[in-house]
């Protein structure tokens, strides 16, 4: 279910060209699982949505359309947030509505680069939490 909502997003998202199959992405996921970095969020027994995160670092947050906007991608960060003191990210610059809810959430803009597979320009984003 995890590898369909990333996959799922890359088809929604017009300006994300797709540069891995289905089975490299749903490869990933396995990894970030095998890791324990994958946090769900459910609606009933359907997941609807999942945060990575480890080793200060969010690797991943993606919900299902239908999930967003009723605060599930907030309790995702806040689960990651109690639990690291410190956490970066890197958002694609063109997915405003993902650079809009981490700066909502307390995360700063810090810099620029595209060294992603899609080569795309990102912004990295930081946040600390009170010492």
């Amino acid at each position: 279910m995890l590898a369909r909502i990333l996959w799922d997003f890359g088809g929604e998202a017009a300006w994300l060209p797709r540069v891995r199959t289905r089975t490299e992405e749903a490869r990933i996921i396995r990894r970030m699982v095998r890791r324990g970095w994958v946090h769900v969020a459910r609606r009933g027994a359907r997941v609807v949505g999942f945060i990575a995160a480890g080793e200060g670092e969010i690797h991943a947050l993606y919900l299902l359309p239908e999930a967003r906007g009723q605060g599930i991608g907030q309790a995702l960060i806040a689960h990651a947030q109690a639990r690291s003191p410190r956490l970066g990210l890197w958002a694609h610059a063109a997915n405003h509505p993902a650079r809009r809810f981490y700066a909502a959430a307390g995360f700063r803009p810090v810099s620029v680069g595209a060294s992603n597979d899609e080569r795309l320009t990102e912004i990295r984003f930081e946040w600390e939490g009170a010492a």
